[in-house]
């Protein structure tokens, strides 16, 4: 790369910080702020520049921010992910400072969405600004993603992404979660239900004996809480298990009611060894011995709610390569980890599309109280990414350069 087309990574940081001030100071809690304001700053930054972009919409939505630097040669397109929303502010009482405060102290930028993930929304708008005037030597493309439906779990900015035909698929992305020691490229993938379980209704005052929704209820909780699962195979390449949890218990009101109807929430996360069909038999097969050991007029019912497979990206495999490559270069030692909560990895998994996560600047409280971004090493993590994206986007295909380990 010649001298004349190197950024000034330095001088570039702070200007990441700028647009990413301006993110946070626009709240955009999943669920409950209007997207409009964040969406409406990077569109004025990126007008500015002269990128192209476009909204995109989920069940008629703003579902985020579509950048795309097509190449002048032919080959892949790769993109770069960050949502634009954030978790809820929680009990503002117990912060140090405002929530959507945007100020940088002592290194440190601090406000919701500072490390998930606005911090990183402006430095792959960067990135982009500093591909569009050489895009005609490249070769496919860079898409970056800005989403706005990631916190709520639908992911419809990915989703909208997808199914976009104006838009290329890439050929992988990456996430641009913080943490600066390791980079996602793995995690357990999910099954989840929701189980109705029904009783006789009646008076708890009644002189009839009779065992409602809520204590057949409890008794399957006992019987998924005990239900056997496998251990983690350490002879796949996979380091986890699969784990199950009851995550919600609903039903009744009052007190003097028995009520004929109890849902839970059930949520087990697979692995390679493990996947969905199993977790799906092993619920149903507990919600049959639930409703042979304490029978009810109605059987109870089991509706499926969701399904990601496990993932894990060889070794080699792009983009990960190319990341831990150009990490390498800076002098970072960074670890490959699989993860046992799922992300947006998993929704592009089943689509067949590669992808990393968590690779970033160090950061205190996410999703908690006062988060914050530490900025000592934001002109390392652009020159990580910038060097990244340019390997990939240099030849019609590109060729691993370090393994993953």
């Amino acid at each position: 790369m010649s001298s004349s087309a190197d950024v000034r990574v330095g001088e570039r940081a702070a200007s990441v910080v700028e647009l990413a001030q301006a993110l946070i100071r626009r709240p955009s809690r999943a669920g409950i702020d209007d997207y409009g304001p964040v969406l409406g700053a990077l569109e004025d930054w990126l007008g500015a520049r002269g990128l192209p972009h476009r909204r995109l919409h989920h069940r008629d939505a703003p579902a985020g921010l579509l950048v795309e630097i097509p190449g002048g040669r032919p080959g892949r397109w790769w993109a770069l992910d960050a949502c634009v929303d954030t978790a809820p502010f929680g009990d503002e009482g117990t912060w140090s400072f405002p929530p959507a405060c945007g100020d940088v102290v002592s290194g440190w930028l601090l406000g919701r969405g500072s490390a998930d993930s606005k911090l990183a929304a402006s430095l792959f708008c960067h990135i982009a600004a500093d591909l569009w005037p050489r895009a005609g030597d490249l070769y496919g493309g860079l898409a970056v993603l800005l989403d706005v439906d990631e916190h709520t779990g639908g992911f419809g900015g990915a989703r909208a992404y997808l199914a976009d035909e104006r838009a290329v698929r890439p050929a992988g992305v990456m996430i641009g979660y913080p943490g600066l020691e390791e980079v996602v490229v793995g995690g357990r993938g999910l099954w989840r239900a929701v189980i109705s379980v029904y009783g006789p209704s009646g008076h708890s005052g009644s002189s009839r004996t009779q065992v409602g929704a809520v204590s057949r209820a409890a008794h399957l909780v006992r019987l998924l809480d005990g239900a056997g699962l496998p251990a983690a195979d350490g002879t796949s390449g996979f380091p986890l298990g699969p784990k199950l949890t009851v995550t919600a218990f609903h039903g009744g009101a009052g007190f003097s009611t028995v009520p004929d109807l109890c849902e839970l929430n059930v949520d087990v996360r697979t692995v390679p060894g493990f996947d969905a069909h199993d977790a799906e038999k092993l619920i149903r097969g507990a919600v049959a011995e639930l409703d042979a050991e304490m029978p009810s007029a109605r059987p109870s019912e089991v509706a499926p709610q969701a399904s990601w497979p496990p993932f894990r990206l060889g070794a080699g495999e792009q983009p990960a390569a190319a990341l831990f490559a150009a990490a390498a270069a800076q002098g970072l030692d960074v670890r490959a980890k699989v993860a046992g909560p799922s992300n947006i990895g998993n929704l592009l998994a089943g689509e067949g599309i590669a992808a990393t996560a968590g690779f970033g600047v160090p950061y205190e409280g996410l999703h908690g109280t006062d988060e914050r971004a530490d900025l000592a090493a934001l002109p390392e993590v652009y020159a990580v990414y910038r060097q990244a994206v340019l390997s990939l986007l240099s030849a019609p295909d590109s060729v691993p350069e370090r393994p993953v380990s």
